[in-house]
């Protein structure tokens, strides 16, 4: 017997959706890869691709997703993809982990990168605040991450760095394939994950913006979730805390600061009312492990998660 027409376009828009994500997170990876060791066979010195190439890299899929909303006429979804991601990153990527595995923060260092994000939240609260995000908003965002970037460049000049995807013996071909996968892949897995999404949302008569802070932002926050799962496992804190500042950093400042150039981002009122607010009290719960020295203990995990629970039945509802 076969399907209704509806529930065989739902099935449709699942895949889609599901299909865009498994394209973005491999893209994303082959990206980096291919655009890391590009770099450093150009002479490029290892600290500066850390920081610069392995960072944009990896926000690639949040980019390309934000990009193609707003040329799709959904700039609620791009909104809604990174204030969801970095609400997500805090509460859903340490609270798992730290279900599976105690993780000591309290013997690292996190105070300046912390205070950077924060501060990161505040200027970006303080420009959604105007109503409509806009180019010169983004010039400014763009600044503040480029002046984050120098500082933490200067601070680090000297240390031995480890850059994430680096092959020194990589053949010609395979890094030329891992650039195409991802120049390729990137906008496709987009384009499928954003008509997807949209579609569903149409159909269960939400948001475009409510898929955006829930569907799309677990779905393009399952990579950092997969990282520090393993940082959890490996007993690698910093590791996993330092994933999640750099990745909400990069979203506030590199992503939002890129997309307004395509066309402005009108900011609808439950985001002033609510999203913000508590996207900036998950950056706050983050003070004990940084500045108080406690560590992410299964307790913490339980409470992180129950709370993303209940913003997701808030926003939901």
């Amino acid at each position: 017997m076969p399907l209704p027409e509806s529930s065989a376009r739902m099935m449709l828009d699942i895949a889609n959706v599901t299909l865009g994500l498994v394209i973005l997170i491999f893209a994303g990876d082959a990206l980096v890869k291919g655009a890391v060791n590009l770099a450093l066979r150009l002479g490029l010195p290892a600290l500066v691709v850390s920081l610069t190439v392995v960072a944009f890299g990896t926000s690639a899929p949040e980019l390309l997703v934000s990009v193609q909303a707003i040329l799709d006429g959904v700039p609620g979804l791009a909104l809604g993809n990174v204030v969801g991601s970095n609400t997500a990153n805090v509460l859903l990527v340490l609270g798992i982990p730290a279900l599976i595995a105690r993780m000591h923060t309290s013997g690292h260092d996190t105070r300046r990168d912390y205070l950077y994000m924060l501060g990161a939240s505040v200027l970006f609260i303080g420009l959604c605040l105007t109503g409509t995000l806009v180019w010169w908003h983004g010039l400014i965002l763009l600044a503040a991450l480029i002046a984050v970037l120098a500082a933490t460049f200067l601070s680090s000049r000297g240390d031995e760095v480890e850059v994430e995807g680096a092959e020194p013996g990589l053949p010609g071909w395979k890094l030329t394939a891992f650039l195409g996968l991802g120049l390729i892949g990137l906008p496709l897995g987009a384009n499928l994950l954003v008509d997807g999404a949209t579609s569903i949302a149409r159909a269960f008569g939400v948001t475009e913006t409510v898929i955006g802070l829930t569907l799309v932002a677990i779905g393009t926050s399952l990579p950092e979730l997969a990282t520090t799962v393993m940082a959890a496992i490996r007993r690698h804190a910093d590791v996993a805390l330092g994933n999640v500042i750099g990745s909400n950093l990069f979203n506030l400042l590199g992503i939002i600061g890129v997309a307004v150039f395509v066309d402005p981002i009108p900011v609808e009122r439950s985001f002033l009312v609510l999203d913000l607010w508590i996207m900036l009290g998950a950056t706050l719960i983050l003070i004990p492990f940084v500045f108080m020295g406690r560590d992410i203990t299964r307790s913490w995990g339980v409470g992180l998660f129950g709370l993303y629970a209940a913003y997701l039945v808030l926003v939901l509802a």
